[in-house]
C-alpha cells in the first residue's frame, strides 16, 4: 500500500478487553472524530483512501474481536497510513474485577476463567503495547477523568500545541503511570491533621492559606517555575503534544491538589493549554 498524507488525524485504537476501549471511542466521537469500532483490517485502506479529502479526524477501533486481527498487520497499517497508535490498558487485577462485576465473558477465555483470557490477550498484544504512541492506563481513572486525558491528548487544541495536564494524586494509591514529571509535596505541612481542615480539599481557600504558611512553600513554587519554564517550549519544539506533571501527597486531597491548582494560571500564562486532573480527591 502506498503511504498517503492524511488531511486529518488518524488514530488506531486498540488495547485490552475491559480496559475502556469502547468508552474511549465514544469520547473521541463526542470530540468530533469519525469513529469506526471493531473495524476489519482489510477495510482500513479503502476507508482511509475515501477520507483523504475530509478534514474530520478518524478513530478506528481494532482489537482481538476484529475479524482477521493480527498485531503485525495492525503495525503495517499504522506505518502505511501514518496513523497514531493508541493503546488502552489496565492492571490485571483491575481487569479481573471488572469482568467479575459485569459478569461478562472475556472474548479469549471461552469456557475458562477471565484471568486465562486476560493473560492470553496480554501476550498477544505485547508487540502493540511496546510500539504504541500513546499508552493510556485506565486502572485508576474514572470515566470523567478518561475523557479529560483524551481531550488533552487528542482534542483539536492538542494538535496545535503542547497541552499540559496538572495532576494531583495520593501516594497511598500508587504513582500515576502516565505522568512525565512526578513531584513529591509531602514535605509541606499537612492540613489532614487539622480537624477543621481535614474534611476540606486543596480547592478550599482555608486549606490553601494553611499550606502557604509553610516556610518551604514559596521557595518551592519559585524554584519549580524556574525549572519548568525553560522545559515547556523545548517539549513543544520537539513535537510533544502533551505533558503530564503530577503532584503527590499522602492521600491526594490537600497539598497535591493545591499545588496543581496554584500552578495552572502560571502554566496558562506561559501560553500552554492546561488541564487539571485530581485523581484521588474523592477517595
Amino acid at each position: 500500500m502506498t503511504n498517503q498524507t492524511q488531511s486529518a488525524p488518524l488514530l488506531i485504537v486498540t488495547g485490552l478487553s475491559g480496559a475502556g476501549m469502547s468508552s474511549s471511542l465514544k469520547h473521541l466521537e463526542d470530540m468530533g472524530y469519525e469513529v469506526f469500532d471493531n473495524f476489519p483490517l482489510t477495510l482500513v485502506g479503502p476507508l482511509v483512501n475515501d477520507a483523504q479529502a475530509q478534514t474530520r479526524p478518524i478513530a478506528i477501533g481494532i482489537d482481538t474481536r476484529t475479524r482477521g486481527f493480527d498485531p503485525d498487520a495492525v503495525l503495517a497499517a499504522i506505518k502505511a497510513y501514518s496513523a497514531r497508535l493508541v493503546f488502552i490498558t489496565a492492571d490485571e487485577a483491575v481487569l479481573q474485577k471488572r469482568f467479575t462485576e459485569t459478569r461478562r465473558r472475556h472474548p479469549l477465555a471461552a469456557d475458562r476463567p477471565a484471568s486465562a483470557g486476560i493473560k492470553k490477550e496480554q501476550e498477544w498484544l505485547y508487540s502493540l503495547k511496546e510500539k504504541t504512541d500513546d499508552l493510556i492506563d485506565t486502572s485508576m481513572l474514572s470515566i470523567h477523568e478518561l475523557r479529560q486525558v483524551l481531550e488533552g491528548r487528542f482534542g483539536t487544541d492538542a494538535e496545535k500545541r503542547l497541552t499540559v495536564t496538572l495532576m494531583s494524586f495520593g501516594f497511598k494509591y500508587g504513582t500515576p503511570r502516565e505522568a512525565d514529571i512526578v513531584l513529591d509535596v509531602r514535605f509541606l505541612q499537612n492540613p489532614h491533621w487539622v480537624p477543621e481542615l481535614k474534611p476540606l480539599t486543596g480547592r478550599d481557600k482555608a486549606v490553601g492559606q494553611y499550606i502557604e504558611k509553610d516556610d518551604g512553600f514559596a521557595p518551592f513554587v519559585t524554584h519549580l517555575k524556574d525549572l519548568i519554564a525553560p522545559l515547556l517550549p523545548r517539549y513543544a519544539a520537539e513535537g510533544k503534544s502533551y505533558l503530564t506533571i503530577a503532584f503527590g501527597c499522602t492521600g491526594g486531597h490537600h497539598r497535591s491538589v493545591y499545588l496543581a491548582e496554584t500552578l495552572k494560571p502560571w502554566t496558562e500564562d506561559q501560553g500552554f493549554k492546561t488541564h487539571i486532573l485530581h485523581r484521588d480527591i474523592d477517595r
